[in-house]
């Protein structure tokens, strides 16, 4: 079921937003950010709504609407499910007027509800892309922006007819920057917990550092420092972050069986109490 808020109405199905001329059709200004409902469970859902503003403002974009009035069209929208819903929240805005450049004041927001089940924790198969994340004067990479996941897209394609589920993608230094979709977490041989530090090349996620913290309350310190790719071919635990599937094991990099750990479990369990405690 998709559910959408847009010009001050909800509708069921695939809302049509466009025309043929917005700038955010042909010229890419539109950016988004992602939070869940987990049966009525809303973790850093405002931290989700801030983003999006945030992101706007870096492609010159203005989100017509604050974090208040976005959360309580969330919370609006939620309860049209049912109570054990498990729920994918995006929020959108997007660029309609300007040539070349966006005007600002004339930005649309469509806040968009569906069913997305949380993954099981089984685990992906992962590979070495040979894809570079770009630098932030390259591109609008402090921004949740649509048009950076064209790239996100082309290394998920290659991944897959190489017949693995994600990829580790590098900065242009060619130092592990993250999964094609979500942030990346290792653990070394020696037991050590480590995750690529924000460098300006991905976004350092907000699932990142809830984890992170959750981890520092169990004991656990995670090293955020340069990251080479070999390193993942010794490590002896991999798993992601981020808003979809919150924490999941990566159970075979490269030629490599890996085993479903205690770091990731832990970070898991952790942050499902958290999410319910919302």
């Amino acid at each position: 079921m998709y559910l959408t808020y847009f010009n001050g109405q909800w509708s069921e199905g695939n809302t049509p937003l466009f025309g043929a001329m917005d700038h955010s059709v042909w010229l890419g200004s539109s950016v988004f950010d992602g939070a869940r409902s987990l049966r009525g469970h809303m973790a850093d859902l405002r931290l989700h709504l801030q983003r999006v503003i945030h992101s706007a403002e870096r492609l010159g974009l203005r989100c017509p609407l604050d974090v208040d009035q976005m959360e309580a069209l969330v919370r609006e929208g939620v309860a049209k499910f049912p109570a054990d819903a498990e729920l994918y929240i995006r929020p959108l805005v997007f660029g309609t007027d300007g040539l070349l450049i966006p005007v600002s004041e004339k930005s649309a927001f469509a806040l968009t509800l569906f069913d997305a089940p949380m993954p099981p924790f089984t685990g992906f198969s992962a590979c070495l892309s040979r894809l570079r994340r770009p630098d932030a004067d390259m591109a609008p990479t402090d921004a949740k922006a649509s048009s950076l996941y064209a790239n996100t897209s082309k290394a998920l394609r290659e991944a897959r007819e190489r017949g693995y589920d994600n990829a580790v993608v590098c900065d242009s230094a060619g130092n592990v920057a993250e999964f094609a979709s979500a942030n990346l977490f290792f653990v070394t041989p020696q037991g050590t917990v480590v995750t690529p530090a924000a460098n300006g090349t991905f976004l350092s996620g907000i699932t990142r550092a809830r984890v992170i913290e959750l981890l520092a309350r169990e004991g656990i310190a995670v090293e955020q420092r340069t990251v080479r790719p070999e390193e993942l071919d010794t490590a002896v635990e991999i798993f992601n972050t981020g808003n979809y599937g919150k924490v999941t094991p990566c159970v075979r990099y490269e030629a490599r069986t890996l085993p479903v750990g205690p770091v990731a479990t832990l970070a898991r369990d952790r942050y499902m109490a958290y999410s319910d405690s919302q």
